[in-house]
């Protein structure tokens, strides 16, 4: 039952490459890895909305549904710290993040503003959507109930992100230009996993 879970939650989001259910049982094994490397995504979370704030603060709509997710996304940070205290362990330090790095390889560094706008909204509801379909396999395939109950809380959060997101672009750029190009980064972002070696001690 989990796995069909886990596939319909990756066809609503739209990705074309599942994670390797293998990784699931790494990352129970590397719990304390995990916790560190999610801390460090859900304040890099807030900070990205924080600089599209920053850069397209004279798009009204968009200051105001992405302010209240940098207040969420650094609560997140603070429960996810909370659960390092509460284990004894630390937060350790942040990571490279090969996947996020990736990604923005594929952004257009060129072109119009309305180009760019786009991209940065979409690179943001991929890594929402990537998170939620790693989020909802811990939350079914952890020994432990009480952490899988903790990552079906933030499963439901990316997933709103994630079509948070996808509604900006829309409402930015139209529909149709969002669609297009969110299919090339499927595309590209499919490529992406195939290629990265299966770490347990990361969220992507």
């Amino acid at each position: 039952m989990g796995n069909e879970h886990s596939e319909g939650i990756r066809n609503i989001l739209g990705l074309q490459l599942p994670t390797d259910p293998r990784w699931v049982d790494l990352a129970d094994r590397s719990m304390e890895e995990i916790l560190t490397d999610h801390a460090f995504c859900e304040q890099k979370a807030a900070t990205s909305c924080i600089s599209l704030i920053q850069r397209y603060s004279h798009l009204e709509k968009l200051v105001e549904e992405l302010s209240p997710i940098v207040t969420e996304e650094w609560g997140h940070f603070r429960l996810v710290l909370a659960e390092l205290g509460k284990r004894g362990l630390r937060l350790g330090r942040q990571r490279k993040d090969v996947y996020v790095n990736s990604l923005m390889e594929f952004e257009k560094k060129g072109g119009n503003d309305e180009g760019r706008l786009l991209d940065k909204l979409l690179i943001c509801a991929l890594i929402e959507a990537r998170s939620c379909e790693r989020f909802k396999r811990l939350s079914e395939g952890l020994e432990d109930p009480y952490m899988r109950d903790f990552y079906r809380r933030f499963m439901e959060s990316e997933a709103g992100h994630y079509t948070l997101f996808i509604n900006l672009a829309e409402e930015f750029v139209g529909k149709e230009k969002t669609r297009l190009r969110w299919q090339e980064w499927l595309t590209y972002e499919a490529e992406l996993m195939s290629k990265l070696v299966l770490r347990g001690d990361r969220v992507h």
